[in-house]
């Protein structure tokens, strides 16, 4: 059965689709079948994969009920992918019938034995998609930036967390904060992650051991159509990148164990 991580954060700017691209690219080097879903309108996972988002079937097509979510699977150097567009945009007026929440579970049901991780890139705003990215998590990952905002950002997730697991999701986890854009150096860099680990610890889980790096090669792969593993795999960010994917295969091994029991 496919484990399910999303990657949130209300705050855009923060990292979320060079993480999961950089997860994808990650978990598949080491022999896992992945899928990626793009949640977010402006479909920066598809395009930064080198997708042409524009003149494909996307996940829109799939919530709405025009397409089975195999027919608009497409390929990338960094496994499979469900492309989204800006027609997405429209879904908090669009998807609005009871049990909107399920969606996308319903649409990835089908495809649950036939990948070990589907990670879904969510958009800057807890709407109605981040919540059906919710639904079908079995843990999320908090990336964000080393300022203030984004801090806010990661604190405001709660409440809809609570809700989720109240409502809909019970087993859904925080597998941990993920500072981006990281250097020690910079005093205000040390003093976000300590709040950091204050909030984390309010959401029940931890700031990830692995801190991100920067680096122009961040920047410069989406241009390529490439995951940061993929186009510098000799870079920091890259580096850290992989500590960050064996730190979330050790943190859900366990749950895929169980899983299978």
């Amino acid at each position: 059965m496919s484990a399910v991580i999303a990657i949130t954060n209300q705050k855009g700017g923060v990292g979320k689709t060079t993480t999961s691209s950089a997860l994808l690219a990650g978990l598949q080097q080491r022999g896992n079948r992945v899928l990626g879903v793009d949640l977010d309108p402006q479909g920066s996972l598809g395009f930064c994969l080198g997708l042409d988002i524009d003149n494909c079937a996307t996940i829109y097509d799939v919530m709405k009920g025009a397409q089975s979510v195999r027919d608009v699977i497409v390929h990338s150097e960094c496994g499979d992918i469900v492309p989204s567009n800006i027609l997405l945009s429209g879904a908090e007026l669009e998807f609005n019938k009871p049990g909107r929440e399920f969606l996308l579970k319903n649409a990835l049901q089908e495809l649950q034995d036939e990948y070990d991780f589907i990670i879904v890139d969510t958009p800057p705003a807890l709407n109605v998609l981040t919540v059906n990215a919710y639904v079908v998590a079995d843990g999320l990952v908090i990336p964000m930036a080393p300022e203030i905002l984004s801090l806010l950002g990661v604190a405001q997730i709660r409440e809809t967390i609570d809700t989720v697991r109240r409502c809909y999701n019970s087993r859904l986890k925080v597998l941990g904060i993920l500072l981006n854009k990281f250097n020690q150096r910079f005093t205000l860099n040390r003093e976000v992650l300590d709040m950091a680990g204050q909030i984390a610890a309010q959401l029940d889980t931890k700031v990830f051991e692995t801190k991100v790096r920067t680096s122009v090669s961040v920047a410069e792969a989406p241009a390529h159509g490439e995951s940061v593993l993929t186009y510098a795999p000799s870079s920091k960010p890259a580096e850290d990148f992989q500590a960050l994917v064996e730190e979330i295969i050790a943190e859900l091994t366990p749950r895929k164990s169980e899983d299978h029991t």
